[in-house]
């Protein structure tokens, strides 16, 4: 049996009731599915089976009303590695007399395994937005309640009511970025604005694309004029066909460890986040930063609260505390990233600039792809393996 017939008989038992969200998300991880591809599956049969915490149920509106009663003293953070100011959670201890704990992973993969094997002291976690279906639909957890959050207005309309969260009613902004192109602008004479450089065979073994088949087969979609959303076959044949042959130019298919061989010189030209980009930046000046003509990826990283969290208002607080102004600037300054907080925007010596309306036209968050997920998975598969 091919995988693609198991993973749709395994969407066919969750509509019917047979396995449990959490369940399927367990057999089609084993699967080996990528978890973007287990979360965009889950989003597209929500609501086919009850539980807890599913939106727009009794329970996730009562959790959004509840009174969280008087401040914790302890606040446990999870968060990606160097993403984070330095008095970040010095500040929130001296104010409010709570102790931090702050615990790190590499990827969204590595912390939603952690919360869904029973880890129950986290207060806060950082997800990517693809990863929010995932963590609602598995009840992993719980709705913000706004009273606490009053600083919300401080967050930019670009940002708030995204396709991973309408409405708003789990995550706050943390950082933003977009997937564009970096390369050394000392070893690139013409300027680079197209995804055609990854097609030129002159940098041959001087390229990288991101080891993430949503990004190299949505860059290649992009190239073609479609949405790097499609699920036309005629686009994805095409798009396969293209990426195949970009692949013969690649050194490798690399994230963020690339960052090492733009500064040393060793490569040229990535895909790569926009922020990656600044950092590798402090270190090789010669890097230049460009979102393709044909256009990109946006995207963005959210504070949650695990359904699990002991300290569930001071969580609150400190999602509160983080959307203040200063404390938003210094975060963002300090990361390379994009911040959503507009009011912190504009306290910023150098902020990374909200996308224009021209670059808006140009951008695209990851959504919903439903049962095409199993036939993206198969591209990504057989492009690594040509």
């Amino acid at each position: 049996m091919s995988k693609r017939t198991e993973v749709e008989r395994l969407v066919e038992q969750l509509e019917r009731g047979g396995v449990s969200r959490r369940e399927f998300m367990s057999r089609a991880l084993a699967l080996g599915l990528s978890m973007s591809s287990v979360g965009l599956l889950l989003s597209a049969c929500k609501g086919k089976e009850g539980g807890a915490g599913a939106a727009g149920d009794s329970t996730a509106a009562d959790a959004a009303m509840a009174d969280l009663g008087p401040m914790e003293k302890e606040l446990h953070l999870y968060n990606w590695s160097d993403y984070i100011a330095e008095d970040t959670v010095p500040n929130f201890e001296k104010e409010f007399g709570v102790k931090v704990t702050y615990d790190t992973y590499e990827s969204n993969e590595e912390m939603v395994a952690k919360l869904q094997a029973g880890a129950s002291g986290y207060d806060i976690v950082v997800p990517s937005g693809y990863i929010i279906p995932v963590l609602v639909a598995t009840d992993l957890i719980t709705p913000l309640n706004k009273k606490y959050v009053t600083n919300i207005g401080n967050i930019s309309p670009i940002f708030r009511n995204l396709p991973s969260d309408p409405g708003d009613k789990y995550t706050v902004p943390w950082q933003w970025g977009t997937t564009g192109i970096a390369y050394r602008t000392d070893k690139i004479k013409t300027p680079v604005d197209s995804w055609d450089v990854f097609h030129d065979k002159k940098f041959a073994k001087k390229l990288t694309m991101m080891d993430d088949g949503r990004e190299v087969i949505g860059a290649e979609l992009r190239h073609r004029g479609h949405s790097l959303n499609s699920t036309d076959s005629k686009e994805l044949a095409q798009a396969k066909a293209d990426c195949i042959d970009a692949k013969k130019n690649l050194k490798a298919y690399i994230s963020a460890p690339v960052k090492a061989q733009l500064i040393s010189g060793d490569v040229w030209i990535s895909q790569l986040w926009n922020g990656d980009t600044t950092q590798a930046k402090a270190e090789q000046p010669n890097l230049g930063y460009v979102i393709p003509k044909e256009g990109c990826t946006i995207w963005g990283d959210s504070m949650v609260i695990p359904k699990s969290a002991p300290n569930k208002r001071a969580a609150h607080e400190w999602i509160n505390y983080i959307m203040r102004p200063e404390v938003g600037a210094a975060l963002s300054e300090a990361t390379g990233y994009g911040t959503p907080n507009a009011a912190a925007a504009k306290v910023m010596k150098n902020p990374v600039p909200y996308p224009t309306d021209d670059e808006l036209k140009r951008l695209e968050y990851q959504v919903d792809l439903g049962k095409d997920t199993a036939t993206w998975d198969q591209i990504w598969t057989e492009i690594k393996s040509a």
